[in-house]
């Protein structure tokens, strides 16, 4: 197979550079990768990125510093060359790394990214955020493996000092890259198995298969009749109840755990609320255990049905 080649600028390095070229390096294993100013190889490549002067996705040009260049998304936030190699490039990666068929889904996914980091990357190479908002420290990170000005090795731009510096930050977002996508990966897939979990009360109560699933963003969101979520513990020693709130980020629930039931655990919650296996209530009302998924739908019931 012919050997792939990635160019991008020698000397000092951004954030936007080393994650474009990541993306690239992570769709095309083995790929060599060259940094370069030079036109004729830069033209030769079949990928630059942040150098050449163009941008043209089909022809793998990835670069924002030619004069009249506007490129933006719909938000308003201008591509930097971070954003130009995901734009074009970040659906088919994830759709590769999770083996996805799915491919609104896999769109979802970058798109979910871009909002976190790749913006942010974006902004700060344009220079228009210096703030660190979603995984944007990411780039001040990235920039720490730049050669000092005082090293002898930092006039030489085509030295082995900035390559190592550069592969140093390819070989830092690589990994970080890949987590982020994962996670994500996994909050959308979860939140499906949150959507067609099992209603119990007429409709007041979610029944979840497994804990840790990423439930609170939907059921705040898409399931105003939801009251009560129940769930397996991590540990599979206990199951738990826990109350919805009235938005994502508020800690006000649509209906507080009963309020005799505050702090109290083992016996004395057994003894109050007439659950045998009854194991806590936290002092906040928001969540309450049972040790056995009978007992924890019997004290969702019964709060359901307390008045206060």
């Amino acid at each position: 197979m012919r050997l792939i080649r990635i160019a991008t600028h020698n000397g000092s390095f951004h954030a936007d550079d080393v994650f474009g070229v990541a993306v690239l390096m992570l769709l095309h294993p083995g790929a060599e990768l060259v940094r370069t100013r030079d036109e004729q190889v830069v033209a030769a490549a079949d990928f630059a990125v942040d150098v050449g002067g163009e941008w043209d996705p089909a022809r793998g040009r990835f670069d924002h510093h030619q004069r009249g260049f506007s490129g933006a998304r719909p938000s308003g936030v201008l591509y930097a060359s971070a954003g130009l190699v995901w734009a074009a490039h970040g659906a088919a990666l994830v759709q590769r790394m999770f083996g996805l068929q799915d491919g609104p889904l896999a769109l979802a996914i970058a798109t979910d990214l871009d909002d976190a980091l790749v913006q942010h990357l974006d902004k700060a190479d344009t220079g228009a955020s210096h703030g660190a908002p979603g995984l944007f420290g990411l780039s001040a990170l990235l920039g720490q493996f730049n050669t000092t000005w005082d090293n002898p090795a930092a006039a030489d731009r085509d030295g082995q000092a900035h390559r190592a510096g550069f592969e140093r930050a390819l070989s830092t977002v690589t990994p970080v890259l890949l987590a982020a996508l994962d996670q994500l990966r996994a909050r959308h897939q979860g939140a499906q198995i949150v959507r067609d979990a099992q209603r119990l009360h007429g409709g007041r109560v979610l029944l979840l298969p497994r804990g840790s699933l990423p439930w609170k963003d939907v059921v705040s969101l898409e399931m105003p009749e939801v009251l009560l979520v129940v769930y397996p513990d991590s540990t599979d020693t206990q199951h738990q109840l826990h109350v919805v709130t009235v938005e994502p980020q508020s800690f006000v629930a649509r209906k507080d755990l009963p309020r005799d039931w505050a702090g109290l655990r083992a016996g004395e919650l057994a003894a109050v609320c007439g659950v045998p296996d009854a194991v806590f209530c936290h002092n906040g009302r928001f969540i309450a255990g049972a040790g056995s998924l009978h007992g924890a739908l019997r004290m969702a019931e019964l709060a359901l049905a307390a008045r206060d």
